[in-house]
C-alpha cells in the first residue's frame, strides 16, 4: 500500500500512530487509493481549521473518513453506550476524565459530527449490540441517564438501526474479550476498529475482518431480538 500511496511505511506508521501530522498530499493520495470521493482531504482541513488531531485517539481520523463511506456498521460495545449513539451530556461525562475542557468540548463536537451520517438521505444500516451492563452503568447524573436512554429508544424505532442487548442473565459469552466496530461497504474491502485503553486499533486483513464478522454473529446471537431489547430499553427508563 506505502508504494501505491508514495509514501514511506515509517512514514504512514508515524500518522497511524499520532506521532506525525498527516499533509493534504497524503490526504489527497488516500482519497486516491481509497475512491473516498474526497473525505481524507476534508478530515485534513478539518484538523486545520480546529486543531483537533493532538485530542483524537492514534489513527482516529482515518477511522471517521471510513465510517463516513461505510454501507454497514456493526458496533459491539461492553462497557459504555457507543459514540455514534451517545448524547452530548452522556458524551460530555464519558470524555471528561483526564482531560482540560476545551479538550472535552472538541471531542464532544467531534462525536456529534459523526452522527450527522445517521441522519444522511442514504445513512449506513447500522447494528448495534451491547452487553446489558454498558446500558445501565450510571454515566453522570439521572437526567443524563433518562436523557441517553430516550435517545436509544428513537434510534431503535429507526428503520436503518437495529439495538440488540446481551442480557446480564446470559453469563459468559463470546463478546468477553472487548468491545469492537466491523465497517461494510458496498465496494472496498471491510475494516475493523478494536477497541483499547489508549486508543484503538484499525485491523482491514481480509482473513481478520472475516473472523470478526463471525465473532459478530456469534454475539448476536446471545443477544435478546431487537423487539425485546426494546421493551428493555423502556423498562430501564422506567426505572430511572
Amino acid at each position: 500500500m506505502s508504494k501505491r500511496l508514495g509514501f514511506t511505511p515509517q512514514w504512514i506508521g508515524q500518522i497511524e500512530s499520532g506521532n506525525s501530522a498527516p499533509s493534504d498530499e497524503f490526504a489527497m493520495a488516500c482519497d486516491t487509493f481509497f475512491t473516498t470521493n474526497g473525505s481524507f482531504y476534508r478530515i485534513w482541513e478539518w484538523i486545520q481549521d480546529f486543531g483537533r488531531l493532538a485530542v483524537l485517539p492514534p489513527g482516529f481520523p482515518d477511522f471517521i473518513a471510513r465510517e463516513r463511506e461505510a454501507e454497514v456498521v456493526y458496533i459491539f460495545e461492553t462497557m459504555v453506550i457507543t459514540g455514534l449513539f451517545q448524547t452530548p451530556e452522556y458524551a460530555r461525562e464519558v470524555l471528561k476524565l483526564g482531560k482540560t475542557a476545551d479538550a472535552v468540548e472538541q471531542l464532544v463536537a467531534t462525536r456529534m459530527e459523526r452522527q450527522e451520517i445517521l441522519g444522511r438521505e442514504n445513512p449506513p444500516h447500522v447494528v448495534a449490540i451491547f452487553d446489558e451492563g454498558a446500558i445501565r452503568r450510571p454515566i453522570g447524573n439521572l437526567d443524563v441517564m433518562k436523557k441517553q436512554i430516550q435517545h436509544l429508544i428513537e434510534l431503535a424505532e429507526l428503520p436503518d438501526i437495529t439495538i440488540q442487548i446481551v442480557p446480564t442473565t446470559k453469563g459468559a459469552y463470546e463478546g468477553l474479550p472487548g468491545a469492537f466496530t466491523i465497517l461494510g461497504f458496498q465496494e472496498e474491502p471491510g475494516a475493523v476498529r478494536v477497541e483499547g485503553h489508549i486508543g484503538g486499533q484499525i485491523v482491514d486483513h481480509p482473513m481478520a475482518v472475516r473472523k470478526y464478522g463471525v465473532r459478530f454473529d456469534l454475539i448476536r446471537a446471545s443477544a435478546m431480538t431487537a423487539e425485546d431489547s426494546l421493551s428493555l430499553l423502556r423498562t430501564i427508563l422506567e426505572s430511572l
